[in-house]
């Protein structure tokens, strides 16, 4: 079986959620015609907090995975004894 990386893991998330917010945003009246209000800005404050927050997680991710693998290794190693 081929193992998924994380990388894949987070692309294959992103383009099953981008499509379904799209279709909440247009079913709620926030599509292209709700967005012509000079007040609002081109991404709404809650987009940028979930990527920015999907982001630290990536990097966390990306930094921790190696010692946690390690420490994951170990214990089964020793469950597996």
């Amino acid at each position: 079986m081929k193992k998924i990386g994380l990388h894949s893991l987070l692309i294959a998330l992103t383009m099953l959620v981008w499509p379904l917010t799209a279709r909440i945003n247009t079913a709620l009246g926030r599509g292209a015609a709700a967005t012509d209000h000079r007040e609002r800005g081109d991404v709404p404050g809650w987009v940028m907090i979930t990527l920015m927050s999907a982001v630290l997680v990536a990097g966390l991710l990306a930094v921790a995975t190696p010692a946690l693998e390690g420490l994951f290794n170990q214990a089964m190693d020793k469950v597996g004894k």
